[in-house]
């Protein structure tokens, strides 16, 4: 049986060479480039990589296009910032080759800060990427995507590494990205006008979640740094949905301001001409 391992990057030239060289043992390494404005592109290909340049920000759409791309009998689907053990790949082998299911459930060992997160929601962080690819018919969701597949799922022993959150700058970056979309999401829904209170209520709530009833706490001061880095989350999430409900819209504002100045630098000129 064929294997195809499918990396979704995006401006991750720091992190793409250590991923491929973890999936050595696949018969393909097939990256998408989402979009990438450093060497993503050029470094895999360097290492060997089979590079399709596919940009969006529906992530189901990108997962979609490495399955339209894969030809092998079976895919893995992995991300930049993640890592494959040896026991991981000899697990997913073996259960290839005894055909005990046709879909493998992994268990990410998230480490964040440098730190390995055991609570704080974090410690139960399962996701579904192995596929026999005949059975796995599509990816939906534009944001927490999930795969839609016939047969049986698995789930696996060997944990799926994730180096995630490498930093408050990484951090930022990713939140700016994901958070958009999320808001842009909850606007079209339909949901109700975002207030200040809206605001602290999302924020507390997340860090009250995180830091206490799921325990983040435990995992010492990375825990409540993690805990209120999803808060700040939450808000961001909201006040761009605020930013969006507002009439005229934010661009409208800014657009008239410009157009006032220019009249006045207009009637400036008409001024010294006469």
């Amino acid at each position: 049986m064929s294997i195809t391992a499918i990396i979704i990057a995006k401006n991750e030239e720091s992190m793409i060479a250590n991923c491929i060289e973890s999936l050595r043992w696949c018969d393909e390494i097939l990256v998408i480039d989402n979009g990438s404005i450093d060497s993503t592109a050029s470094v895999s290909e360097k290492l060997g990589a089979r590079v399709i340049g596919f940009s969006s920000t529906d992530f189901s759409k990108v997962r979609n296009e490495g399955l339209k791309r894969s030809k092998t009998d079976w895919i893995f689907y992995v991300d930049a910032d993640e890592r494959v053990s040896p026991e991981l790949a000899r697990e997913i082998m073996v259960s290839i080759e005894t055909n005990v299911g046709q879909a493998f459930k992994l268990k990410r060992d998230n480490i964040c800060y440098g730190f390995p997160l055991t609570h704080g929601g974090w410690e139960n962080d399962y996701v579904t990427r192995v596929f026999k690819r005949d059975d796995l018919t599509s990816w939906s969701g534009k944001i927490h995507e999930s795969a839609n597949f016939n047969g049986k799922e698995v789930s696996l022993q060997q944990p799926l590494l994730h180096l995630t959150h490498r930093s408050t700058k990484d951090n930022l970056y990713k939140s700016a990205e994901w958070t958009g979309i999320e808001a842009d999401l909850l606007y079209k829904s339909g949901i109700k006008p975002v207030t200040l209170f809206t605001l602290i209520r999302k924020g507390l709530m997340e860090f009250i979640r995180r830091d206490f009833i799921k325990q983040g706490s435990k995992n010492g001061m990375v825990g409540h740094v993690e805990a209120l880095v999803q808060a700040m989350n939450r808000v961001m999430v909201y006040i761009q949905v605020w930013e969006l409900q507002q009439k005229p819209s934010l661009p409208d504002r800014y657009e008239k301001i410009e157009r006032e100045i220019s009249q006045k630098w207009t009637k400036q000129k008409d001024l010294q001409k006469n």
